[in-house]
């Protein structure tokens, strides 16, 4: 449940005017925030050995452990309780994976990678188990413009073959469909051919054969995503189709009892225009089951009790994602390291430079008077399930939780912004308090003096980029955030993300201002007032 705090005009006034004069202990002890020491974490973290530390592999892992390391040297605490590692917060994460594949034509079996292949998404969680004696075929599952490959056909608990591509109704010299516009088109037609409710798809791939084994193997593997706890009132389960992708000479055979081939099909219906829908009477046999994989993954965890025996329970949360997206598939690439160093292994260099700076002021008995969580987290690139997680299984309450400061990506410039890397983009700022806004922007007058673009900082942006991040799983919780992100280059995942081209004098002068903005809100009088709602209206007392 969500908390609202009141406050009087006068202790707002206060927590604005908190940064209005430098602090000399805040300054002396950012000079740990540096570019050698930058490098030194960074060229670790983004190193080909740590393998593009992809969730649930070995570096990740790796990188988990590195960080733990670092945090334990500092002489932060692991505060995860419920756990054999106190600096860890394992994350429920698991695969749904196709076990069991098997496809049968008129009782000879087919090769599974060679002859068909059943990615994960079209399975459903019971098993499958087809026996049928008639194959449908319809062209290429299309109705619009005149043309109907189902004319005459009821698809209802049948079997349908189709080709995976092609659109019949494109005229000579009109461009055909590609890249997400052909994608969005199939998505539609799979849609509509849900709602006749067939008993299964085959997709006929004329390219199968000329599909890599690494991408038939990874569609089968299921998408990589939280455990979640069964709700007591559980949502309609969402239907699922189950989808087969086979080769052209599998569907040939399925064919064969009717003395045509799916080549003389498609000659056929390019020659006339119209559809060439017919039934095989043919013997169709599919198994599959889905396994549910856990896969390891774990939050890393360093905390800084507050010196105030009161603001101590107040935490200010400082996060980046030290996960990326692994190994180039291909196995014939030159390069086959995608080493993240920009994302976001410099928003983590970020945080371990923030926490050493931190930690060597409690040190000296200039700690701060908030606690202070420094948080690593696993699976943003698989769509922000270490915060996600962390969100819904707090170890300290969201309602203690006063800020959330977010580093993703502040290693580089932006394509966008040639020429001079003298800013950084702040996304979320205002969002949900204006206070946190005021606090920042002082932040950054008082002591660093870099750009703040506020570009992205808005709700309609097209990039979406305030949900792109593990802030938002924050925001989303009524805890006003700040993102820290320096845009995107040609380099954005991929094997070209190294650190011989990370900025990192920038690097450390945008890690110095979220420091010196971390150092505001956990010395501050008051935590930042919420004065507004997610959607952007005021909050109403």
């Amino acid at each position: 449940m969500k908390k609202t705090f009141l406050y009087t005009g006068l202790a707002i006034l206060l927590s604005v005017g908190a940064s209005a004069q430098k602090n000399s202990d805040a300054i002396k002890f950012s000079e740990t925030i540096t570019k050698d020491r930058g490098f030194s974490h960074l060229s670790v973290l983004a190193s080909d050995e740590y393998e593009g530390r992809e969730t649930g592999k070995k570096g990740a892992w790796m990188a988990a452990e590195y960080i733990k390391k670092q945090f334990k040297s500092f002489g932060l605490k692991g505060p995860v309780k419920d756990g054999k590692d106190k600096y860890f917060q394992n994350v429920g994460l698991i695969t749904n994976d196709v076990a069991g594949a098997s496809l049968a034509v008129n009782g000879k079996a087919r090769k599974l990678n060679a002859d068909f292949m059943i990615p994960s998404n079209s399975v459903a969680n019971a098993p499958i188990a087809i026996n049928v004696n008639e194959v449908i075929f319809a062209g290429y599952g299309l109705t619009k413009d005149g043309y109907d490959d189902f004319a005459g056909i009821n698809a209802e608990g049948k079997v349908i073959m189709i080709f995976s591509a092609g659109d019949p109704t494109i005229k000579a010299g009109e461009p055909e469909l590609t890249g997400r516009a052909a994608m969005m088109a199939r998505q539609k037609m799979m849609t509509t051919l849900m709602k006749a409710k067939p008993k299964a798809i085959l997709l006929v791939d004329m390219n199968f054969d000329k599909m890599p084994e690494y991408a038939k193997i990874a569609a089968a593997s299921g998408r990589i995503m939280l455990k979640k706890d069964a709700p007591a009132t559980a949502a309609p389960a969402r239907p699922t189709l189950t989808t087969l992708t086979i080769s052209p000479a599998t569907a040939n055979e399925i064919l064969k009892t009717s003395n045509t081939t799916v080549e003389a099909l498609a000659q056929k219906i390019k020659e006339s225009g119209k559809p060439a829908s017919i039934t095989a009477n043919t013997a169709l046999m599919v198994a599959a089951q889905k396994k549910e994989t856990t896969h390891r993954g774990e939050n890393v965890l360093g905390f800084l009790e507050g010196s105030d025996p009161i603001l101590k329970n107040e935490v200010l949360v400082v996060t980046s994602h030290y996960d990326h997206i692994g190994l180039v598939a291909d196995p014939n690439a030159t390069d086959k390291v995608n080493n993240g160093a920009d994302d976001d292994g410099s928003g983590t260099t970020g945080v371990l430079m923030l926490a050493e700076a931190f930690a060597k002021a409690a040190k000296a008995g200039k700690g701060p008077k908030r606690s202070v969580l420094f948080m690593t987290v696993v699976g943003e690139e698989k769509g922000l399930l270490g915060s996600e997680w962390y969100a819904e299984h707090p170890i300290f309450s969201i309602e203690n939780t006063i800020t959330n400061l977010n580093i993703d990506m502040i290693g580089r410039g932006d394509d966008d912004r040639p020429g001079d890397n003298n800013f950084v983009y702040i996304i979320g700022s205002n969002m949900l308090s204006d206070d946190l806004d005021r606090i920042g922007k002082k932040a950054n007058e008082d002591y660093v003096n870099i750009v703040l673009d506020e570009k992205y900082n808005n709700r309609t942006d097209p990039n979406q980029f305030y949900y792109r991040s593990d802030h938002y799983n924050f925001a989303k919780f009524g805890i006003p955030v700040i993102f820290y992100f320096n845009g995107v280059h040609k380099d954005y995942h991929q094997p070209g993300d190294e650190v011989s081209k990370i900025d990192f004098p920038m690097l450390a002068k945008r890690a110095q201002l979220v420091y010196f903005t971390a150092w505001e809100l956990a010395n501050g009088a008051n935590r930042p007032v919420v004065n507004k709602n997610e959607d952007g209206t005021p909050k109403t007392n």
